[in-house]
C-alpha cells in the first residue's frame, strides 16, 4: 500500500512509531481517480480527507454566472478536502476535481477522529497542517486586493513551483482571477524582462 509516502509526509512534522504507522495504514484506503473525476461535488457533504499520492487536483467554486473559480491546488504529498464541510458536516459549495489521472489515500471523518484519539500526535500534525493552509489562505486573500496580477502570479509560482508547467493557463488564470490571455502576457513580459 502507498501509505509509506503518507507516513513519510506525517513524520516530517512529528516522528511516528511502528504501531502508530500500522494503525494509520489500516484506516486509509487507496483510490484510483480518473482525470476530471470529482472527489466532491457542490451540494454534497465532505465526508473524507484525501492525501494525494500521485496526480493533481483543484478545489473550485462556481459563481452565479457559471464561471469557475479555483481556490486551491493539491499535488503529490498534499492534502485536499473542504475543511469547513468536513468538520461541520454541512453541504459544501465547492468541488474537488482531478486535473490528471491520480491516486489518493482516503480516510473517512469518523476514522480520522478515531485516530486523533488513539494517536494524539496525529491530531497535532493535522492542527499544524490546517494552520499552514489557513496562513496560505490569508496571504491569498490579502494578495487579491492588494497585489497586481503579476505579483499574484509570482506568489503562485512560489506556492506551487512544481505546477507551473503541469497546469494549463486556464486553470492558473482562474486561480489568479484573470483571463488566460492576460496570464500569457504576464508570462511573456516576465520572460522578456
Amino acid at each position: 500500500m502507498k501509505v509509506s509516502a503518507l507516513c513519510f509526509h506525517l513524520e516530517s512534522f512529528i516522528p511516528l512509531n511502528k504501531e502508530e504507522k500500522e494503525l494509520i495504514e489500516k484506516k486509509f484506503s487507496i483510490i484510483p481517480v480518473k482525470r476530471k473525476q470529482k472527489l466532491l461535488t457542490a451540494g454534497e457533504i465532505c465526508k473524507d480527507y484525501f492525501f494525494v499520492v500521485s496526480g493533481c487536483f483543484r478545489m473550485f467554486g462556481v459563481d452565479d454566472k457559471g464561471f469557475e473559480h479555483n481556490i486551491q491546488f493539491a499535488a503529490e504529498n498534499d492534502w485536499i478536502a473542504d475543511i469547513g464541510s468536513f468538520y461541520s458536516q454541512k453541504t459544501s459549495q465547492l468541488n474537488i476535481e482531478a486535473l490528471e489521472v491520480s491516486q489518493v489515500l482516503r480516510i473517512h471523518q469518523q476514522d480520522l477522529f478515531e485516530l486523533f484519539t488513539t494517536i494524539p500526535k496525529l491530531n497535532r500534525i493535522f492542527k499544524v497542517m490546517i494552520e499552514h493552509k489557513y496562513i496560505e489562505l490569508q496571504n491569498r486573500v490579502l494578495q487579491n486586493f492588494s497585489s497586481t496580477a503579476e505579483q499574484r502570479y509570482l506568489a503562485f509560482l512560489e506556492q506551487y513551483p512544481h505546477l507551473k508547467n503541469r497546469l494549463p493557463n486556464t486553470q492558473i488564470a482562474s486561480y489568479l482571477g484573470i483571463t488566460p490571455e492576460f496570464l500569457s502576457k504576464i508570462r511573456k513580459d516576465l520572460r522578456d524582462s
